[in-house]
């Protein structure tokens, strides 16, 4: 008899992007991928990531939520760096509702995979972008989770800035956002944000580097990560459109305009040394996707 197996990829995302505090997110061509198969013995293979091999394995206990894991082999590879503000938790997260999903035949649409992603990310944002691909806007209710896809803006692409030693918790990233902010800077973020959404749907660059500011949450986060909010400071002098914390940070995703991509990867290599690792990753239409075995 043949084991049953699935192969979910998942990609990585950028949340937040500068104004979009817990709404906006975009995937990038980095990603997950998961194999799950029937062996009768349960088991995690990572591929020397640093995340559990047991059961509160984030993967393991996303797929768990649909159905048990028993007698199933978990094979992990992974691109996307832990702990530094690309997602790697949300594509867990999603690698492992598609695998149960698919494995068990269970026909979930893609809202019902989102309301059980966001459920266990805590936000929508990354788990939309890496369950959909291109941009997404997200925003919760009463009547549950919702996700608005956009493609990704024609001649925008990104790079992003992975510090080499440094980590930020979400949990202590999240702490130093206060819970109340001035009016200015609500409006402030207000505005940006539908320039930015407005720019990346008509792929119109002075749009999108006008809406790449906030006043909302990085300010607040510059302790945790000086160095970084410095390159988001100085990516216009570096010939970007502009830089953003990418989700919790510290990472940084640089937004370029294609033909000038190149000469901004050197212009940022340059200025970072051997703080952060320096790479051209596109932007992603691609969302999560079990290709056929």
């Amino acid at each position: 008899m043949t084991a049953r197996r699935r192969l979910v990829r998942v990609p990585a995302s950028s949340a937040n992007l500068g104004p979009g505090y817990d709404v906006l997110a975009a995937a990038l061509t980095l990603s997950l991928e998961l194999e799950v198969v029937e062996t009768g013995r349960f088991s995690v293979e990572a591929a020397g990531l640093d995340v559990p091999l047991d059961r509160s394995n984030l993967l393991v206990r996303a797929f768990e939520r649909l159905h048990p894991a028993d007698g199933i082999a978990f094979r992990i590879r992974s691109e996307i760096p832990l702990s530094a503000g690309l997602g790697s938790s949300a594509a867990a997260i999603v690698a492992g509702l598609l695998a149960a999903d698919h494995l068990y035949e269970l026909a979930l649409d893609k809202e019902e995979v989102l309301a059980h992603a966001a459920a266990i990310e805590g936000h929508p944002d990354n788990v939309a972008a890496a369950l959909l691909g291109g941009f997404v806007i997200c925003s919760e209710d009463g009547e549950g989770v919702r996700a608005t896809r956009l493609d990704p803006p024609q001649g925008v692409e990104a790079v992003i800035v992975v510090p080499r030693s440094e980590q930020v918790a979400t949990e202590d990233a999240r702490a130093a956002v206060p819970a109340q902010v001035a009016h200015a800077d609500a409006v402030a973020n207000v505005a940006a944000a539908a320039e930015l959404v407005l720019g990346i749907e008509r792929s119109d660059l002075t749009l999108i580097e006008r809406g790449l500011a906030d006043r909302l949450h990085q300010p607040h986060r510059a302790p945790l990560y000086p160095r970084s909010i410095e390159l988001v400071s100085a990516a216009g002098e570096l010939g970007a459109l502009g830089a953003t914390i990418s989700g919790a940070g510290p990472t940084v995703l640089v937004w370029s305009f294609w033909q000038s991509t190149g000469k901004v990867v050197e212009a940022v290599r340059e200025w970072a040394g051997e703080w952060a690792e320096v790479t051209r990753v596109p932007f992603s239409a691609m969302g999560a996707d079990v290709p056929e075995l």
